[in-house]
């Protein structure tokens, strides 16, 4: 793309945003509506279909990136990904949030704390990963790679057996959190669809057809954006860490708003962890499809990004454990301290960046 005009490179990343953005909102309202009628609910299909539903620019970028070759874009907007979705939480806490109060208060619940710390978990293997020699591998698999996602499965697992009742007092949702139990949002899109007349080859036509336009706008819009913003001083890193990560975050937070909207606020911040913790698993497909193992090759800023993810993702567990009652800027305390956190990581970002 480096023969098109700045202007011509800036509309395709817009356009593309566009795109990811409405197509975002489509997959979201097909994954629940198809998760219900083919009984996957909140149960491990349920689960691994929402993570790569949410991901797809992720795993376009990915894909693409290893490719080519070039997975420094990639790896950033993995792990820069996981920071800026977690800042997704302070959006909707601001935004999407009715009656006044703030998310983690009435989303609390044992089980969302055991999907941060699955979060924390993944992302403290790609930390070990980071350390081991390149030359570590047996074929196009590397043990970091393959820990990470025998990691998420066992942790998907033990989540979907939480979700049936943990052996606490109110099974391990907070009182006076949200009146309605978690993942009813999803029901109710399936009883408005079939009250429209939508049936499942019909949803599941719109979900592919999302889903391709999701992988296509992903593409053009790391190749596009990286071209653009390169041009204005942004280096790779930082473009990956945050313009691409926010931009491929937007399926996230339609996602999100969805949720909180309907009043469905356990299922937004659940839909954040286990967007962060499925994204590690990427680094499995890059590696067999680049046929070397990426993490051993992770910058000093990649490593950054992996521990600004997980402080933020503890914010927010403290939170959900905590319970703020008090708003400020319509956000609560743990909001709040995770934009702090964010703005002055990314600022020290720049410092290793440059």
């Amino acid at each position: 793309m480096g023969s098109l005009s700045s202007l011509v490179l800036l509309s395709l990343f817009v356009a593309s945003a566009g795109v990811i953005w409405y197509a975002g909102v489509k997959l979201s309202d097909t994954t629940d509506v198809l998760a219900e009628r083919l009984h996957l609910g909140s149960a491990l299909g349920g689960l691994i279909l929402l993570a790569v539903a949410t991901n797809l620019p992720e795993i376009a970028i990915t894909v693409s990136a290893a490719l080519a070759g070039q997975l420094d874009v990639a790896v950033g907007n993995i792990l820069g990904g996981i920071a800026v979705q977690t800042v997704v939480l302070a959006v909707l806490d601001a935004a999407g949030v009715r009656p006044r109060a703030p998310l983690t208060r009435l989303a609390a619940s044992l089980l969302l704390v055991l999907e941060g710390a699955l979060v924390v978990a993944v992302l403290a293997v790609v930390v070990m990963g980071t350390q081991l020699s390149p030359d570590l591998h047996a074929g196009r698999l590397a043990p970091a790679s393959v820990a990470i996602v025998v990691l998420w499965v066992i942790g998907l697992v033990l989540l979907n057996r939480a979700g049936r009742g943990l052996p606490w007092r109110e099974g391990g949702d907070a009182p006076d959190g949200q009146p309605e139990p978690r993942g009813h949002s999803r029901g109710k899109k399936e009883k408005a669809a079939t009250e429209n007349g939508v049936g499942t080859t019909r949803a599941a036509l719109v979900f592919s057809a999302a889903a391709l336009a999701t992988l296509v706008a992903g593409v053009v819009i790391e190749r596009s954006g990286e071209e653009f913003f390169a041009r204005q001083g942004l280096s790779g890193v930082l473009f990956g860490a945050t313009v691409l990560a926010a931009a491929t975050s937007l399926p996230e937070l339609s996602t999100g708003l969805t949720s909180t909207k309907m009043g469905d606020y356990q299922l937004a911040v659940s839909d954040i962890f286990g967007g962060n913790a499925f994204l590690p698993v990427l680094f499995l497909l890059a590696t067999v499809i680049s046929g070397k193992p990426v993490l051993p090759a992770a910058h000093d800023t990649d490593i950054y990004l992996t521990a600004l993810g997980i402080i933020l993702t503890v914010i927010y567990m403290t939170g959900l454990v905590f319970r703020p009652r008090r708003q400020y800027a319509r956000m609560g305390i743990d909001s709040i301290t995770a934009i702090v956190v964010y703005l002055v990581g990314i600022a020290g970002l720049a410092t290793i960046a440059s």
